[in-house]
């Protein structure tokens, strides 16, 4: 018969000094917290209070000095609510161990607190070597008041006192600084940070200096508030963005959301922004601020706007630090998009002179949000600014002369045809940049009637005039060696009339094109990797190859047409063709990279040869050209 030893029930030791080591460098991004955990339990306190004995004082007094203290009219502790709640870390105040909130008639109060009283206080000893709590309890008026004396290595003792001693209801916490952390309990510092974490708060907060000053700071938000009418509510909301983020907003978008407990404004930018550039919320959690670092409170694309607002429904991480991300957070977000599209929207309405300055400023944020909005695409799509053959303008001015609008797929491509469609009359757009394509092809749907492409080397071609015969047979044999020189790079050479008359060359090619290329060649490199070369020949696409368009009308062009040494011809065509690269602003390859250094070189030998440099084959005489004067020697 075999025996089982039983089993033997131990407690969890908490190192204190540990768990505040743990607290201050990875739960809280700064030790400044310890104020906003003191300003969230008072409030508590108070709520707590008033559920019982609605119409009771709410009001917390900071006093800085050698010591600081923090005192609330709040509900205030029993001593065996000391023992509950200051010798359990981590026990919440609010609850039983069953979870119901404690107190008779709390219920209706299970909503409306902020933080939890033991951990919030534990956060002190990042600041405190020793915390002293003073509390008298509202439920009970016969109970005595009880002190609690904390210490960061664990120890603590309670005492009780005359009732006398705290005259009213309420709790006062006392820290004795410590000297490495002194900077956060100055009494500037403390000025500061109460009216950063607790400047919205319901209830007054109160700073006393150690002259016996007192500052309020807190105060109601401008959008709470009502004023005499909608201009001045609209500068009081631009008054506190200036005062809150130190900018001037371009324009204010008020954001009531009832569901969500959620109010505020979300500011636009005056100036533009990256999109990766994700702006920093300011977030208050039933009036405390919960982070003013909060880019999820809005969808990605509304990089443009920064809010601040203030919410019962969203809930807090560990830390209270940021928003935790769940289902409420989720629809919060959309639909405080659906207020920032409406307010776009409408402005097309109601200000179209704003409207036009905000796209100005933020057209790359409207064109991100256009793409997947039909009704946002048409009011706002005619106002939208796009670089093309008749400049960066709108489409709505662009179609009203080009009828048939064609849309490059890069900016490489634009850069190519831009000059010669323009001189032609094509109307082509550069769909290179972001969003750019995707809005131009939607145009028909804006503008019936209008008709849009994507631009093809072929039409630019079509649209360029052919050369005289006989003077495309005088050239012919130039021709025939630029075709079997640049056909190495799957590329023909035609010859056009075509403006500007400066142009010596046009390189037409496409993404596919060079892409296809790109693959042959790895393709060529991989034929000893027998898996390699059959996955790439798998991929392999028919393209059209790139065209090298001469520009018959350029003198340059016409010079070079009359060169019949191979030798010459062959690097004019190459240098020609490199020319073109260049115009085209596309990244070189590294064998388009030596066809230029080869062409160049190869000019230079033979312009050397031509003037009868030393080392050449000529004959030697000391003359810079033919019919040149003698070189004088220095």
């Amino acid at each position: 018969m075999s025996h089982q030893n039983p089993e033997t029930t131990h407690t969890f030791q908490v190192d204190l000094r540990g768990l505040v080591d743990l607290l201050s460098h990875h739960l809280y991004s700064s030790p400044r917290v310890y104020l906003r955990e003191l300003l969230q339990n008072a409030v508590d306190a108070i709520t707590a209070r008033q559920a019982v004995q609605p119409g009771a004082p709410g009001s917390i007094t900071v006093r800085t000095g050698e010591t600081l203290t923090v005192t609330d009219t709040g509900i205030g502790l029993t001593e065996a609510d000391v023992h509950r709640f200051l010798a359990t870390i981590g026990r919440s105040s609010k609850r039983t161990a069953d979870g119901a909130l404690d107190g008779a008639g709390l219920d209706a109060a299970r909503g409306d607190f902020i933080g939890q009283f033991g951990i919030g206080l534990l956060a002190c000893f990042v600041v405190a070597d020793e915390i002293t709590v003073l509390s008298r309890s509202a439920t009970d008026p016969a109970a005595p008041a009880v002190e609690w004396r904390g210490h960061s290595d664990g120890r603590y003792g309670i005492r009780t006192l005359p009732a006398s001693a705290v005259p009213e209801p309420g709790t006062t916490v006392r820290l004795t600084p410590r000297a490495d952390n002194a900077e956060w309990t100055a009494p500037d510092r403390v000025t500061e940070l109460a009216r950063h974490y607790g400047g919205l708060l319901r209830h007054p907060v109160t700073v006393v200096g150690p002259r016996g000053d007192g500052e309020l700071v807190t105060a109601a938000p401008p959008w709470e508030l009502e004023h005499r009418s909608p201009l001045a509510r609209r500068e009081a909301l631009t008054a506190y963005c200036r005062d809150l983020f130190g900018f001037t907003p371009l324009g204010t978008i008020e954001l009531d959301l009832p569901a969500a407990g959620l109010r505020g404004v979300a500011y636009v930018l005056p100036t533009a922004v990256s999109p990766a550039q994700r702006a920093g919320h300011r977030v208050h959690l039933k009036g405390m601020l919960l982070t003013d670092r909060a880019p999820e409170l809005l969808p990605d694309w509304a990089f443009f706007v920064r809010c601040v607002v203030d919410t019962t429904s969203l809930r807090p991480t560990a830390s209270r630090e940021a928003l935790y991300e769940d289902g409420t957070l989720a629809a919060v977000r959309d639909a405080l998009g659906d207020r920032i599209r409406d307010w776009l929207t409408g402005l097309a309405a109601s200000d179209p002179a704003l409207l036009h300055r905000f796209i100005g400023i933020h057209h790359l944020a409207v064109k991100a949000l256009a793409r997947y909005d039909d009704e946002l695409l048409r009011i706002v799509l005619p106002w939208l600014p796009f670089e093309t053959t008749d400049g960066n303008v709108t489409l709505e001015e662009f179609v009203r002369t080009h009828r048939t609008v064609l849309v490059t797929r890069s900016v490489e491509e634009f850069r190519q045809v831009a000059p010669i469609a323009s001189a032609a009359g094509l109307g082509v757009v550069n769909g290179g940049y972001t969003y750019d394509r995707d809005l131009v092809h939607r145009l028909p749907e804006v503008r019936p009637g209008t008709t849009v492409t994507d631009l093809d080397p072929a039409t630019v071609t079509a649209h360029l005039d052919a050369v005289d015969p006989t003077a495309e047979l005088r050239a012919a044999a130039f021709l025939a060696v630029a075709r079997e020189t640049i056909g190495a790079y799957d590329c023909d050479v035609v010859l056009r009339d075509f403006q500007p008359v400066t142009a010596p060359a046009l390189l037409l090619d496409n993404r596919e094109a060079r892409h296809e290329r790109t693959r042959a060649g790895l393709a060529s490199d991989a034929d000893g990797d027998g898996l390699w070369a059959d996955i790439l020949g798998s991929l392999r696409r028919e393209t059209a190859p790139a065209q090298l368009v001469l520009n018959h009308l350029n003198p340059l062009v016409r010079q070079a047409l009359t060169v019949t040494e191979r030798g010459l011809a062959v690097t004019t065509a190459e240098a020609l063709y490199g020319q073109a690269l260049l115009l085209s602003r596309r990244p070189l390859r590294a064998s388009e990279s030596a066809l230029l250094n080869r062409a160049f070189m190869g000019l230079l030998t033979h312009a050397m040869h031509h003037n009868g440099t030393p080392g050449s084959s000529s004959s030697g005489s000391d003359r810079t050209g033919p019919g040149s004067e003698p070189r004088k020697e220095l």
